[in-house]
């Protein structure tokens, strides 16, 4: 599966600051010193309703960190998946009387074309969890080679059990483990599991369903943590420097997935940080595809909206944050940028190179994108009042807010 296309990321003078960040397994900030390749896997869409604001701002978070990365010198190593095998798409592709694969193929195009108005970096490796198959069912044969896995009724689960670290990423109770399971996927009314939270690795073969040969397991699909596990142990290995996502992934995706590849490798831990985005909400509740109160990226360009003014709407909020989308959120951001380039298209003004150190010190500490804009509402307030003699101060202002925040001015 090929990602969308890279936007340029012009070069800065000096060098960026190192990033502290919010990593939800240890409750608080860490100091992410990646080697001269930084490496980082993101959960990406399963494909049967792309893009709404919810993946955009989750997808932006991660852009500013590769941005910040690469800001320090580094190279950035970027793996994202696409879940194109699940209940949602299938039950989507149902109930509207399409082919799966169709369906899935349509809204990952459409995912594409929104990632790349949106500037978002893209990933070097771009996997679907159909294209990972034949690397996850040896991982889900290891598994039960070891006693981490067992067959119930011709499906294999794995036993939350075998890693002594689980519930390390989230820190949940089993209460509060056991009720997001059940709403987010899991099974744990089903009788026979020997734990409630134990998730499902291997699914066997259903009436109607489409299914893959499993060799040893029989034929059928993978669930959903091994398909992540699988593509990141290949592509990154142990030990990768953020695991990235949703908050609504902490529990059970990311604990689940930190599981499985510490059963697999012994070795602790599958990331050095799990860094969690916040959720956008809509009139009162959560943007989701369940409740159906979904703003779409494609829509507000159909309608004529710079895709750079989106940009700036998500980066108005801090990434951690729940927030809610309003048209005044929108008509906010529409007015930042028509003063952002108005400032930067006169021939001088004032000098730059303390706004480059500010909007590199908010976006290291734990990723601040609205200190960062309102570093550069400032330039161009100054701007706007008194001006300046610098020549290259626009230029400068203008780099900076494209290779630090992807809005092109």
């Amino acid at each position: 599966m090929h990602a969308w296309p890279a936007s340029d990321v012009p070069a800065l003078p000096g060098k960026g600051r190192d990033l502290r960040i919010h990593d939800t397994a240890t409750g608080g900030p860490v100091t992410l010193d990646p080697g001269p390749v930084a490496r980082i896997y993101v959960c990406g869409i399963t494909p049967y309703d792309a893009t709404h604001l919810g993946h955009a701002a989750t997808y932006n978070a991660f852009d500013l960190v590769q941005r910040v990365w690469l800001d320090t010198k580094r190279q950035v190593h970027y793996v994202q998946n696409v879940t194109d095998i699940d209940d949602p798409l299938l039950e989507r592709a149902a109930r509207d009387g399409e082919d799966w694969t169709g369906l899935a193929e349509r809204e990952t195009a459409l995912f594409r074309e929104d990632m790349t108005a949106l500037r978002m970096l893209p990933p070097r490796h771009y996997i679907g969890a159909v294209e990972a198959i034949p690397g996850i069912v040896p991982l889900v044969e290891r598994l039960c080679d070891s006693g981490a896995a067992y067959v119930l009724d011709g499906d294999v689960y794995f036993s939350v059990d075998a890693d002594p670290h689980f519930g390390e990423v989230s820190h949940l109770d089993a209460e509060a483990m056991r009720l997001l399971s059940a709403e987010r996927g899991g099974d744990p009314d089903r009788p026979g599991k020997k734990n409630p939270l134990d998730p499902m690795l291997w699914m066997a073969a259903r009436e109607g369903e489409p299914h893959w040969d499993g060799a040893g397991l029989g034929p059928g699909r993978p669930g959903w943590h091994i398909e992540c596990v699988a593509i990141a142990l290949d592509h990154l290995g142990m030990g990768f420097d953020v695991q990235g996502g949703g908050s609504d992934l902490a529990f059970p995706h990311h604990e689940m997935g930190a599981s499985h590849a510490q059963a697999l490798t012994g070795e602790h831990p599958f990331a050095k940080a799990y860094v969690h985005a916040g959720m956008v909400g809509l009139d009162g509740e959560k943007m989701s595809k369940s409740k159906g109160n979904l703003v779409f990226v494609s829509t507000l360009r159909r309608a004529g909206v710079d895709p750079a003014a989106i940009r700036l709407a998500l980066l108005a909020h801090h990434y951690r944050a729940d927030w809610e989308w309003t048209d005044q959120v929108l008509d906010t951001a529409v007015g930042r940028l028509a003063r952002w380039r108005a400032a930067v298209s006169r021939p001088d003004g004032p000098p730059a190179e303390a706004l480059v150190e500010e909007v590199r010190e908010a976006l290291s500490n734990d990723l601040d994108a609205p200190a960062a804009l309102a570093a550069v509402d400032r330039w161009a307030a100054l701007q706007d009042t008194t001006g300046g003699t610098d020549e290259g101060a626009p230029g400068v202002v203008s780099r900076t807010v494209d290779a630090l925040l992807g809005v092109a001015l």
